[in-house]
Order: C-alpha cells, then sequence, then structure tokens
C-alpha cells in the first residue's frame, strides 16, 4: 500500500481554512475537518517556562528555517554525459562519504512502489502533485541524536537534538546527491520538508532497522534516537538486505512507550494486520495534541523506549531500564 502524504499530520495542518488546499482536502475527507481546523488553532502552549524560553526555543525554529530554505536544492539535473561506474566501488564510495559526513548508519536497497508517497502535500506549491516512482535504488542513512538530550525529553533540548539531526542528514543527502550526478546520473535528496518517500520504510529494507510499536525506526546500535535521510538514484549500487533483531516480539512484551505516553497516542495491545504485515497504530493527531500542550516535540516515547539506552558499540542489554531522570548531562550553554 503506497501513502499519500496530504494525509499526513504535518502535512494538513498547513491546509489553512480558506486555501484552495483547504477546501479540496476537506471535501474528499470531511470527517477530518472539524477536528483538523481545532488542532490547527490550539495554541503551541508551552508546559513549562523552559520550553518557550525564547533563546532556547528559537534554536529549533531557525534550525527549521534554515531547513525550508535549503530544501529547494534537493532536486538538480545529471552534470555531463554518464559515466560508466563500478557498483561496488560506487557503494563504497556512498557509504564511506556518508559516514564521513557524520551519518551513524548507512545501507542501499532497491526502491519499492510502496516506497513513494501516492500524492505531495506538505506545502501548497506541491499540493496535489502525482509522485511517480523514479530511481531505481534507495541510501538511507541514520543520524544519532544525543543519549542526554533525548532523555531531557519533553524539555526543549530533546526538540534541538531533533532539529540538529534533521540538519545533518539534509547535508549527508545533499553531499551524496552532489556527488553522484557529478558522473551524470539522477540523484534526488529526500529531507525534513522535502519528502517523495517514506524514509522509515526505505530504512527499514535498507537493514538499517525494525518498526517499533512507537511507529519509529529502532536501530541496534541507537534504537530510535535517530533522525533519517534517503538519496535516491539511478547510479547501479550493490544492496543490503533488511533483518531481524527482535524487535516486534520485544515490543509486544514491553509497551512502556505507550504506557508513558502523555497523549495516549500509542497503541497497547498487540500489532494490527495491514497489508499482511503486523504492525502497531499510532494516532498521529493525539500525538500533535500533546505536543502544542508541551510548546515542544514531546519526545518521551523515545526516552522511554529501552532501546535509546543503546551505545554505539551496539545494544548491550535492551532491558536495561532508560527511565529518565533529572541528572541529564546537557551542555552548560542549554543548562
Amino acid at each position: 500500500m503506497r501513502f499519500d502524504e496530504r494525509d499526513v499530520l504535518f502535512s494538513r495542518m498547513n491546509y489553512l481554512p480558506g486555501s484552495p488546499q483547504h477546501a479540496d482536502y476537506y471535501t474528499r475527507h470531511p470527517d477530518r475537518e472539524r477536528d483538523d481546523d481545532a488542532l490547527r488553532a490550539m495554541p503551541f502552549g508551552g508546559a513549562s517556562a523552559h520550553n518557550r524560553e525564547r533563546t532556547t526555543s528559537e534554536i529549533v525554529e531557525s534550525g527549521f528555517r534554515y531547513l525550508a530554505d535549503i530544501k529547494s536544492l534537493s532536486e538538480g539535473s545529471p552534470i555531463g554525459n554518464r559515466q560508466e561506474v563500478d557498483p561496488a566501488v560506487m557503494t563504497t564510495r556512498m557509504k564511506g562519504l556518508a559516514r564521513f559526513h557524520r551519518a551513524s548508519l548507512t545501507g542501499i536497497t532497491r526502491m519499492r512502489e510502496d516506497h513513494w508517497y501516492t500524492h505531495r502535500g506538505r506545502t501548497p506549491e506541491v499540493y496535489g502533485q502525482p509522485v511517480e516512482p523514479r530511481e531505481e535504488y534507495g541510501i538511507a542513512f541514520a543520524v544519532e541524536m544525543d543519549r542526554d538530550m533525548v532523555f531531557s525529553a519533553p524539555r526543549m533540548p530533546e526538540a534541538i537534538a531533533v532539529v540538529r539531526g534533521y540538519a545533518d542528514a539534509a547535508q549527508i543527502g545533499m553531499m551524496l546527491s552532489y556527488y553522484i550526478r557529478s558522473f551524470g546520473y539522477h540523484a534526488r535528496n529526500h529531507m525534513d520538508g522535502n519528502y517523495l518517500v517514506v524514509a522509515p520504510l526505505v530504512a527499514r529494507d535498507a537493514g538499517l532497522g525494525e518498526l517499533g510499536r512507537h511507529g519509529l525506526l529502532i536501530t541496534k546500535e541507537y534504537g530510535p534516537r535517530v533522525r533519517l535521510g534517503v538519496v535516491t538514484t539511478d547510479m547501479p549500487l550493490l544492496t543490503d538486505e533488511p533483518y531481524s533483531f527482535g524487535v516486534a516480539d520485544f515490543c509486544r512484551s514491553c509497551g512502556k512507550c505507550a504506557a508513558s505516553c502523555p497523549g495516549k497516542a500509542i497503541g497497547e495491545g498487540p500489532p494490527e494486520l495491514r497489508d499482511g504485515v503486523p504492525g502497531w497504530k499510532v494516532n498521529g493527531d493525539a500525538c500533535f495534541r500533546q505536543w502544542k500542550r508541551f510548546g515542544t516535540d514531546c519526545g518521551i516515547c523515545l526516552a522511554a523506549c529501552p532501546y535509546s539506552a543503546a551505545v554505539p558499540d551496539g545494544m548491550q542489554e535492551p532491558f536495561q531500564n532508560s527511565r529518565r531522570t533529572n541528572n541529564h548531562a546537557l551542555p552548560d550553554w542549554l543548562k
């Protein structure tokens, strides 16, 4: 099954009443209009002075403004005539270059039709544009987020770690895309606010991890404390295989993310079958409502997940206590 980006909550929140996008979307989905309008109008609260203290919160806001400014660079034309390349050599180059630019994990998969959205919807400029599956290969990469900052959730340092992860992933994607185009091949960087693909699905199939109860990709090395990026290309590359390290069974018996979610957005029961694949449904509306109450992007499910206690040299003890305390080792400039 392919997903329509117009249905994604972050897209829907941009459909302002009176706009053509609002009229089109809610003509087709009248059952969502009332709740979406109410959620859109809800003030971005601030559960604590720290969350909305401007010298801190502007670190996040300015980061997303920067990402919005550079997203137009995600696409570009190949440079010159296409050159024949050795897939093994270029695969090594891609992974090495990604790692040099601070990617924590990198994998490659053949793109499937269900990796791609059916239509775009994130901004008015692209609303409703159909997405046709394009390049054959997807280079997926993950950027680790600082563990102590994640464990500060739902305070603002967690959101600062998130925006840095998006910025790092955007830069990695740009560097790979520009490099690939120099050989005459197509390359498209899928970054925050400018995706044509569902990044967690591509990353899963590229062998980076598995999807957890909270709907996030869980990696063996860093748990869900990662932000993802994808570059799609028609340059021939060697692919990796998806693998399992027991996340589904662990999530069935754990449930910490669901129990700790203040918005009750994560299902507490067994996984449901969707297109023959078991998984848990996450209520994005309830999640975002809690974001607005906190005045930040919450992140409690990230901090509560036992896999977030992973350390860089591998998942040591997935059952270790990952309970958050007030003893966060935050940098002095954020205290």
